[in-house]
């Protein structure tokens, strides 16, 4: 498949999703559903709220993908986080039907050094297991963290086996974050293969370029073609996931734009 091909868009702000979208030239958007570092109930921006959004994003025929909050730790065995993280996440789900979303992002989370890492997969289970949603739930490798439960494709493999049989597991997919597979220290000669085996399919890249070397472990986005993953990587993992593209990289809308046009550009 050529990029031609891919529906391909950036991470925006969620009060104006559509100007957004149209001004980088994007199929595709991808925004929080209120702030990502709180605790607080999901919420629309958009004026008119959650009719008016999705009447007005399939006129225009832009895809929504909702980021779940970045404190949503459904796998950790501290019942002060993981039991609002599993309010949080469903309430996010059921907020994004109601906008037509394609699917909701979420971080794969951790457990505690005192943890057995089983007991994340476990957690996750149980999530997965209760959660009520006609949302696809696409859930993200983490660059690093030794206890990370979705950081390397072996503990990908872990978890996948464990939520197998999770009620709600037919709604469950995978999301690939290139910078967060170069921090983790990935093969990206194998990773989308591997990835494949293990999930199925690739569900959404998030392609980002890293300032990070390889194996740091540290997650800092950079644009593409400016960062430290060779841009021959970038492609081939584009290419062999064939699933819809959005960057979420810096420099607002000069730099998105820029990534936007760097990957229709490619053949």
């Amino acid at each position: 498949m050529t990029t031609a091909q891919l529906l391909i868009g950036s991470h925006v702000a969620a009060a104006d999703p559509i100007n957004e979208a149209q001004t980088r030239d994007a199929d595709i958007v991808q925004f929080f559903l209120g702030s990502p570092r709180r605790w607080s109930a999901p919420t629309v921006s958009y004026p008119g709220g959650a009719a008016a959004l999705l009447a007005d994003t399939q006129a225009a025929n832009i895809g929504v993908y909702i980021h779940a909050a970045y404190l949503i730790n459904v796998a950790t065995s501290n019942n002060r986080v993981r039991i609002p993280s599993r309010t949080l996440l469903q309430a996010t789900c059921t907020l994004a039907s109601q906008i037509g979303a394609r699917g909701v992002v979420v971080h794969g989370g951790s457990v505690s050094a005192d943890d057995d890492i089983q007991v994340g997969y476990d957690n996750w289970f149980k999530a997965i297991d209760a959660l009520e949603t006609d949302v696809a739930l696409l859930i993200e490798n983490t660059a690093g963290g030794q206890h990370s439960v979705a950081r390397h494709t072996a503990s990908i493999a872990r978890l996948w086996e464990r939520i197998s049989t999770a009620r709600a597991f037919n709604k469950v997919g995978f999301c690939l974050d290139t910078a967060h597979a170069f921090a983790s220290g990935e093969n990206f000669e194998t990773l989308v293969s591997q990835l494949s085996a293990i999930t199925g399919r690739i569900d959404l890249v998030h392609c980002n370029d890293s300032q990070s070397a390889a194996g740091t472990g540290a997650d800092h986005h950079a644009n593409l073609g400016q960062g430290q993953i060779p841009a021959a990587d970038l492609i081939a993992v584009i290419k062999a996931a064939a699933a819809p593209v959005l960057v979420e990289t810096p420099n607002g809308v000069v730099g998105q734009t820029a990534d936007i046009a760097w990957l229709r550009a490619l053949s």
